[in-house]
């Protein structure tokens, strides 16, 4: 049987699960991201998106598209937000914050060319993405 966890968000309107293991997990330095996050950076938590599935106010999601590849979404009784959907990609962020029952273990930086919080945590930090994915796989010092 497949892990299951619970997220809900600040007004408690919006509730996801997630299934089974994440693709990835880490932090985002970008600008985009830290704005959108009100914080210094983003700790997400990548999904395939048939593993993620809103099971309460799926009527009260909005979404915006600031680029193709980043549909973010909220909630729009609280403005919490929740999750971006990466179709590029193929997967979906799920912020760890949202699935505060996940055991969150980080294993990338990505667009720490950005960073305004540097972070000496021995972990690979990439100028903008690893190459897999279309970025340039050049990897900066912390």
């Amino acid at each position: 049987m497949p892990t299951t966890h619970t997220g809900t968000w600040f007004c408690g309107k919006v509730e996801i699960e997630v299934t089974g293991a994440p693709e990835g997990m880490g932090y985002c330095h970008c600008a985009s991201c830290r704005a959108w996050s009100a914080g210094p950076v983003n700790a997400f938590t990548l999904w395939k998106p048939d593993n993620v599935r809103t099971t309460k106010g799926k009527d009260l999601l909005g979404k915006f598209a600031r680029s193709p590849n980043s549909v973010r979404k909220f909630c729009t009784v609280c403005g919490g937000h929740l999750l971006t959907d990466h179709p590029e990609w193929g997967v979906t962020d799920v912020f760890a914050a949202v699935i505060p029952d996940l055991d969150f273990v980080p294993g990338v930086h990505v667009n720490y060319a950005e960073t305004v919080l540097p972070m000496h945590d021995g972990l690979p930090k990439f100028r903008d993405f690893p190459a897999e994915i279309g970025g340039s796989g050049e990897q900066v010092p912390e």
